[in-house]
């Protein structure tokens, strides 16, 4: 077999055995003073096969050395390295006793692998494993710039976060715990280490911490530290627990002693001062948030104004009010009123629409009862012919009269019945055009009416 072809063969044996060894991790992160293994898993019988190989340091400036050279049978460690690093066998992995900063950097396997049963095949492996050295985080130091309290709008602030030991250490802000990012007015450095707030508003105040952390550390928190910040007046208004009040209107019973309160959100807290209005000029009557009033000593109507003023900021706010006496019975009575008549105007609504119902459905009812057609006919053709042309006659009437056999007699709608009699066809032509059975009564008279009935 000619050189190239070997090669070619070599080169294909080497594609397709890239599993004989396993390095379970690329990349390490160790810890300053701490021993580090560096494993490495062959997938092949030692004793079936010749083995030989370096491990190589690169460091992070470039300088590449030879950590140790070893065969099956022998190891060569490099003097300058002897107590440094160990040579683990069987499965050539490497050990780093107490690691140091000049330790970070590239190991790098080269293996050369010859099977008994195939002499004159070579396999080589290699491998490179990345090593960072880091040092554990130490506890992170606030710092804050400046150190006093500052004015809202007219300060900036500078916070910093620094770490005496570390490496590679990225650090996190908190403000009342919650983690701050990046915003309009937030700036952060490339690490985090610095944050510059600018500028400083009221909502920035609070209690400012950092976090510092690296691979091989859980955060560390720093102490706390307080940011104050001078603001306001805001939300300025004015309250009482007296009278009664209606949007910006105070009314107050003649006599009556009442207490405003002038309240807003400020730091420092504010001074005030109460104010009389009138046409043509104001007047300062009293200074503190409380104002103490005497009805008797007022008109019907006054106005008033409270004044906050802030002496940091500079800044201040105005909150305007009317007061007027009267009676509060009076107010209330009206409002009792307008509040009754409106509940008395629904209620009424609802007798009124309820007994229009009740009333039509009654009316209804009625109609159907009086003026159904048949009833009608039927009480028509009960009266006697002689009592419909007979005139008519106040007073108490003979029952004699009434006395007799009656007989109904039906008539079939035509004039074909024997036993009608001419009173009964009289009846018949007036209604001949209804549809509907007509009954005649007949009454049979006896001779002696009163003697029968003795009988």
């Amino acid at each position: 077999m000619n050189w190239s072809a070997r090669r070619t063969e070599e080169r294909v044996i080497r594609e397709v055995s890239s599993e004989l060894i396993h390095i379970p991790s690329l990349v390490h992160h160790g810890i300053e003073g701490k021993s580090l293994l560096l494993p490495v898993e062959t997938r092949f019988q030692l004793d079936e096969v010749e083995i030989q190989g370096t491990w190589t340091h690169t460091r992070t400036s470039g300088t590449r050395t030879t950590l140790v050279t070893f065969t099956k049978n022998a190891t060569i460690t490099d003097m300058m390295y002897h107590n440094h690093i160990s040579f683990r066998e069987p499965n050539v992995s490497l050990l780093i006793r107490k690691l140091n900063q000049d330790d970070e950097g590239d190991y790098h396997l080269s293996l050369n692998i010859q099977f008994h049963n195939k002499k004159g095949l070579v396999i080589k492996e290699e491998r490179t494993v990345h090593v960072n050295v880091d040092v554990p985080v130490s506890t992170p130091v606030i710092e804050k710039y400046p150190t006093y309290a500052v004015v809202e709008d007219k300060a900036n602030v500078t916070w910093t976060c620094s770490v005496e030991r570390g490496t590679r250490v990225v650090f996190q802000w908190l403000r009342d715990n919650i983690p701050l990012g990046p915003a309009d007015r937030y700036h952060f450095s490339h690490n985090n280490s610095t944050l510059f707030i600018s500028p400083v508003r009221k909502e920035d105040k609070g209690t400012y911490r950092c976090v510092a952390r690296n691979p091989i550390s859980q955060g560390r928190h720093s102490r706390p530290v307080e940011l104050n910040v001078y603001y306001g007046p805001y939300n300025l208004e004015v309250n009482s627990g007296q009278g009664l009040r209606t949007g910006e209107v105070f009314t107050i019973n003649p006599g009556e002693l009442v207490f405003f309160e002038c309240q807003a959100d400020s730091n420092p807290p504010n001074s005030y001062v109460w104010i009389f209005k009138s046409r043509n000029a104001t007047q300062v009557i009293s200074e503190g948030p409380r104002l103490e009033v005497r009805s008797y000593r007022l008109a019907q109507t006054e106005e008033y104004m409270c004044r906050a003023f802030n002496n940091v900021t500079q800044k201040q706010d105005e909150a305007q009010f009317t007061l007027v006496v009267a009676s509060l019975g009076t107010v209330k009575e009206k409002r009792t009123q307008k509040d009754s008549s409106v509940s008395s105007m629904a209620l009424l609504s609802i007798i009124t629409v309820c007994s229009l119902f009740v009333i039509g459905c009654m009316l209804l009812f009625f109609l159907r009862q009086t003026c159904h057609p048949k009833r009608v006919l039927m009480s028509l053709y009960k009266r006697p012919l002689s009592e419909q042309k007979r005139p008519h006659r106040s007073g108490h009437e003979d029952a004699t009269e009434d006395f007799g056999i009656y007989e109904f007699v039906s008539i079939p709608g035509k004039m074909e019945s024997a036993q009608a009699s001419c009173r009964s066809l009289a009846r018949f032509e007036s209604v001949q055009d209804m549809h509907t059975t007509i009954y005649d009564v007949i009454r049979h008279v006896p001779e002696t009416p009163s003697h029968s009935l003795l009988e």
